[in-house]
This record gives structure tokens, C-alpha cells and sequence, in this order.
């Protein structure tokens, strides 16, 4: 005979298995989401809208991607760095990193789009680029690639005299790779601190070569500069300047003895 203790055990064991059936069941009911997935992930020179993964120092970088998310997006980090190339003179490493929590990005699907301003004071080289988005949930995604980062001007293989007698000329050449096309070329040619003596007139030269080299892509400048007979002697300084028909502008800087 089971008494009314054991029927009220019964009941509560009971109670317990419903209850613990119950809440299974509504665990099971919720959905597990998915990480955000990245598709359609382009980026290149900022000012076309390029997708051919080469940018250009002074300019931009233009990405962009879109975003599937089961749950609201939380944030997007894009990274920008290089192991492949050390900088030079006057260069400095670009380690690029922005987190991106813009009201338009921390919806479900939200479309990336981006613009990024390369300095001019960069290696030029190869660049690793990489996407990465995160959900509220925690869940995260990257996407990567690499992109070419170059000068709209290269200059390259010079040969220029190192002296030269006052009253003969000097020879200058080197190649030039200008991407949107040479405006013109300045040869600039001065000196500081010499002398002027007797008989003798303060040389400062300055010349524009347009010529065979106005919107040529790539050429070699090749040209003799006279040096007046009445050149005080002394160390002068010459600056070369490529100016490219976007106005982007490139230096090359050397030294020169003018002899007696």
C-alpha cells in the first residue's frame, strides 16, 4: 500500500522530468548562429575604384566587401602591414590598424566600404591586407590578401658626371617611370657659400625640359648643361624634379665640383 508520503515523492520526481524535458526543448528551439561570412573582398587604387591590388604612395586605397552576419556586427578591423620591404632614407614603416563601430556597420549585412590614405613616406612594395569582422556574439571572420603599394613617379639608374671644368658641360641621365604621364622635367643648379671672385659671375641655373619626355610613361632623360666660363669653382647642388600630368612630383638631389 503506498502511502501518501511516497504518492507526494512521485509527484515532485515527475514535476522535476517535465520541467527538465521542458527546458531541453527550449534549448533546442534556439537557432545556433553562424560566424559572419566576407564575400566579394576587392580593394586597389582609391581614385578609380580599382580591384587590381596596386595602390599608389600619396594616394588611396579603396576596399571593400560584403558582410553576411546572422547576428548584429560589433565591429570591423582593418590591418595594413609589410615584412617584405625595409624603409630607406627619410622612409618610415606603415603598420596600419582602425577598428571600424560606425552606426552603418553594426546592423545584420552590412556592406564595407572604406577609403584609406597612403603616405608618401612609405616603402613602396608588398603590403598584407586583412578584414575582420566581428559579431555580439563573439563570433569573428578575416579575409586577407596582399596589395602592391608603388610611386606614381620611379626614378632609377643614374649616371651623372661628378665633376666638371667651368666653361664645359656636364652629362646627366637616368630613366624615368612615370604612371599617369611626364608634364616636365626642372634640373635646378645652384651653390651656397662660394666666393664670386674677379672676372668671375654667381652661377644659379634652372631649366624646364619638356621636349621628347612630355607625356611619355617611361623614358630616359639624357642632357648636357653647360657651365659658363665665368662659374665661380666650388661644390654646387642640383636637384632633378619630374612632375607627372597629375601634379604628383618626384625629387632626385646630387652634388657637383665645378673646376677651374
Amino acid at each position: 500500500m503506498k502511502t501518501n508520503f511516497m504518492k507526494s515523492n512521485y509527484k515532485l520526481i515527475a514535476l522535476f522530468a517535465f520541467l527538465g524535458l521542458f527546458l531541453q526543448s527550449c534549448d533546442d528551439d534556439d537557432p545556433v548562429l553562424n560566424a559572419p561570412l566576407i564575400s566579394n573582398f576587392e580593394y586597389g587604387e582609391g581614385s578609380v575604384h580599382s580591384t587590381d591590388q596596386v595602390a599608389y604612395k600619396g594616394s588611396d586605397i579603396h576596399l571593400e566587401a560584403e558582410i553576411s552576419a546572422e547576428a548584429v556586427v560589433s565591429s570591423i578591423t582593418l590591418a595594413i602591414h609589410t615584412h617584405e620591404v625595409t624603409p630607406g632614407e627619410d622612409e618610415i614603416d606603415w603598420d596600419f590598424e582602425q577598428v571600424f563601430t560606425d552606426t552603418k556597420y553594426l546592423v545584420i549585412n552590412p556592406n564595407f566600404h572604406e577609403h584609406i590614405d597612403v603616405p608618401t613616406n612609405i616603402p613602396s612594395g608588398e603590403y598584407h591586407v586583412v578584414l575582420t569582422v566581428v559579431d555580439e556574439l563573439g563570433n569573428s571572420t578575416e579575409v586577407e590578401g596582399h596589395i602592391q603599394i608603388l610611386n606614381y613617379i620611379t626614378l632609377s639608374e643614374f649616371s651623372i658626371d661628378e665633376t666638371v671644368a667651368r666653361g664645359d658641360d656636364f652629362h646627366a641621365e637616368f630613366m624615368i617611370d612615370a604612371v599617369n604621364g611626364i608634364h616636365s622635367i626642372t634640373v635646378d643648379v645652384h651653390a651656397h657659400g662660394i666666393t664670386v671672385g674677379d672676372g668671375e659671375v654667381e652661377w644659379d641655373y634652372e631649366e624646364e625640359f619638356l621636349g621628347d619626355y612630355h607625356e611619355q610613361t617611361s623614358v630616359e632623360f639624357h642632357e648636357h648643361i653647360d657651365v659658363p666660363a665665368t662659374a665661380p669653382a666650388g661644390e654646387y647642388h642640383i636637384i632633378f624634379t619630374v612632375e607627372d600630368e597629375d601634379g604628383n612630383t618626384k625629387e632626385y638631389e646630387t652634388h657637383i665640383d665645378v673646376t677651374a
